[in-house]
């Protein structure tokens, strides 16, 4: 396959080669239908006998016995090795929200990776799914309808100022920064809860009950279609 953007009108699933179980992956494949395999995120694709779109990546983790089982025209490789194949597969995604699965466990250098790429690709509607939580850059104002005690933390990858309101710690133009303020646990206690950033860099991290209604907020396409 040429390097060509894929543009969907559907919800797409990234799926690398990091910690994902059969459960996650169906979970992440209801609501974004499109499987597009991240390099050994492959292997595992084929083993469940999912249908993949594509395929990219530099290929030092796909198996021969994966790619003989693949369409050659859907491999797209990516040998840039001054960026990640997390990084690189969503420069080829156009969709209204990306999940993304299979990024997190295992290395712990991977998945630092993958919370600079969230800011980096600040523009994508990127979800990353962890085995309990959720994260996701704030790249604009959010409203969350969340019950009281619901954990949320903010993550600064980039010094950002934030407000935020209906948490139990006051966030009002607050400077956060990776070697200052960071956000880790507060706890909704009046809903809704709104978030918004001066700038990037901003993470946010929900407990992964919560995906369906970060994806409704993230939805970057006709409205009808978000799931």
């Amino acid at each position: 396959m040429s390097c060509q953007v894929l543009r969907l009108d559907e919800g797409v699933t990234l799926l690398g080669g990091g910690q994902a179980s059969p459960k996650d992956i169906a979970e992440s494949l209801r609501v974004a239908p499109n499987l597009f395999g991240v390099d050994g995120g492959a292997n595992r694709a084929v083993a469940l006998g999912l249908d993949i779109i594509g395929v990219s990546g530099d290929f030092d983790s796909i198996s021969d016995a994966t790619c003989a089982e693949l369409d050659p025209s859907i491999l797209i490789e990516t040998p840039d090795q001054n960026r990640t194949d997390f990084d690189k597969a969503l420069d080829l995604v156009d969709a209204p929200v990306i999940l993304c699965t299979g990024f997190t466990g295992k290395r712990m250098d991977h998945q630092l990776a993958c919370y600079s790429v969230l800011v980096r690709q600040a523009g994508k509607p990127a979800i990353l799914l962890g085995e309990e939580d959720i994260c996701f850059h704030l790249s604009h104002e959010v409203t969350l309808d969340l019950p009281k005690g619901t954990r949320l933390s903010l993550f600064p990858m980039a010094r950002v100022v934030a407000s935020c309101s209906g948490l139990r710690w006051p966030v009002e133009a607050l400077e956060f920064a990776p070697w200052g303020q960071i956000g880790t646990s507060n706890e909704v206690t009046d809903g809704p809860v709104t978030l918004s950033a001066e700038s990037e860099g901003l993470l946010v991290i929900l407990p992964r009950a919560y995906l369906q209604q970060a994806v409704r907020k993230l939805w970057q396409g006709d409205p009808a279609r978000c799931p």
